[in-house]
């Protein structure tokens, strides 16, 4: 699982790596999945998952749950192409078809504009996987392992020689939004996986399932303790994945790879839909909401979108993605008519759920020395969460569930405008939208337990006045969309526990 010696001895350039490369894959009789990366010709990397099966798999159920192994394969590769983003990838096997490239450009270009936008990049990554107009090698041997692109253009269409590599590399915008194509009748789930984060907005989904009466089980990756206790509270069967990084990973980011955030939640939601299959699920419930799809600003022709992996815009083009692939599994949002603010309102009448949830992002940390133990109350995500329970709970409940009252730390008033946007652009953080922050605070000017807290009462007098009187209207962010990908099974459920 290592990267060579010889290059890793030296300081890392990211500029000097020209392509990230698709090695192989590989499933095991026993869940272990192995993935398997390259740079260039130089640096090859390993991760694993370790996935829960009911009972060893033989060689035709690994052989199905090919499409989905592949999958994860390209999506996981975001990890390792962030090291150096260089401009183009290439693939030891077959290359991705067109629905899948589709998926895989959006994630590998739009899904990295914070990544980009935070290390200061001169422009968007934004490699090729569709296999029209690329460039391959001309007569060139692949090297060992790791396919090799020439700068020959080729015509799409064109057969490729026995062997050669295939590469992608040709430049393009990224798409930009536009009206949503009309969508074909998603089927009705039979048995649905529900990915369990530890948060609030994975406890409401896991409850909006639950009442469809359907048989429902829970994922995760890794037993984080915010996680364990959700499903501990929940009491529904847990399927139980580890993931396991290449260990270069942060040797490297220490000798200078570039680093910083990429579209996991895209590689969780990749991870649940092969375990679904082999579980014997044929649904993936995510819990995604409507704000997901909103981002912080725009930069190099895009809108930089900190959770944009959890997005509509996502959730539709894997959905092509899985049909092109004949997957016997599908995923969806549960929660996408929803905003935050709305999926507040529902949690904090979920009491069983309100000792075991932290949505804090410390505690999920990859460097055990900074992970948090709890909610550390000093980030976007924790101000967020508490200003959104607020107006549906008491300053008691929530100084019992965070140890404090930010709404009353006159040092949090900036954090809190933040969320407003006042004095900049919407935090890079799983927050929701401008609107519903407002609305939070229209509601909470009306509370009278809540009247007399410091941050609140300075939101109230200078936030809320450099907002005309119809912005964060609460009707509005509270209503339901109709913009969602949910099955119509469970659309009862979610208008049962999300709305008034």
């Amino acid at each position: 699982m290592a990267a060579d010696a010889s290059r890793t001895t030296l300081l890392f350039d990211p500029s000097a790596f020209k392509a990230f490369h698709f090695l192989n894959r590989e499933l095991h009789e026993d869940g272990l999945v192995e993935l398997r990366y390259g740079l260039d010709h130089e640096l090859s990397f390993e991760e694993r998952f370790q996935l829960p099966v009911p009972r060893l798999l033989d060689a035709e159920q690994r052989s199905r749950a090919g499409g989905l192994l592949a999958l994860l394969h390209w999506v996981a590769g975001v990890s390792y192409f962030k090291l150096a983003a260089p401009p183009r990838v290439e693939f030891e096997g077959e290359p991705p078809p067109p629905a899948v490239a589709a998926l895989l450009e959006a994630l590998y270009s739009e899904g990295f504009g914070e990544f980009a936008y935070t290390n200061r990049l001169p422009r968007l990554p934004r490699p090729r996987f569709s296999d029209a107009g690329v460039e391959r090698a001309a007569g060139v041997e692949r090297a060992a392992g790791v396919g090799r692109a020439a700068g020959v253009e080729r015509a799409a269409g064109v057969e490729r020689a026995a062997g050669v590599g295939r590469a992608a590399g040709v430049e393009r915008a990224a798409p930009a939004d536009g009206p949503a194509p009309s969508r074909r009748p998603r089927a009705n789930p039979q048995r649905v996986l529900v990915p369990v984060g530890g948060g609030k907005d994975s406890a409401v989904a896991i409850e909006v399932v639950r009442r469809s009466g359907l048989p429902t089980a829970l994922f995760s990756i890794g037993d984080a303790l915010p996680i364990a206790s959700t499903v501990v509270a929940a009491g529904l069967p847990w399927l139980l994945a580890r993931r396991e990084l290449d260990p270069e990973l942060r040797r490297l980011n220490g000798a200078g790879a570039l680093n910083g955030h990429v579209p996991v939640t895209a590689i969780v939601t990749a991870a649940a839909l092969l375990c679904a299959h082999l579980n014997g699920y044929d649904a993936v419930a995510m819990a995604n909401e409507r704000s997901a799809s909103s981002g912080s600003l725009s930069w190099d022709g895009v809108e930089v979108n900190h959770q944009f992996s959890k997005s509509l815009r996502v959730e539709r083009l894997l959905d092509d993605a899985l049909e092109e692939l004949g997957a016997p599994v599908g995923a969806f949002s549960v929660l996408r008519p929803a905003s935050e603010l709305a999926i507040a309102r529902a949690f904090a009448r979920l009491d069983v759920y309100h000792r075991a949830f932290t949505s804090c992002n410390t505690i999920f940390r990859l460097d055990p020395a900074l992970r948090g133990a709890s909610w550390c109350c000093e980030c976007p995500k924790c101000r967020f969460v508490f200003l959104a329970l607020a107006p549906f709970t008491t300053p008691e409940q929530l100084r019992e569930i965070f140890g404090r009252d930010l709404l009353d730390e006159e040092h949090q008033f900036e954090g809190f405008a933040l969320l407003c946007a006042a004095g900049g652009h919407k935090p890079f953080e799983c927050v929701g939208e401008e609107q519903e922050s407002l609305a939070a605070i229209r509601l909470l000017a009306g509370e009278q337990r809540w009247s007399g807290h410091r941050v609140l009462c300075r939101l109230i007098d200078e936030v809320l006045p450099a907002h005309g009187p119809h912005e964060g209207d609460p009707a509005r962010v509270l209503a339901l969309s109709d913009d969602h990908e949910v099955p119509e099974a469970l659309m009862a459920d979610v208008r049962a526990l999300l709305g008034a």
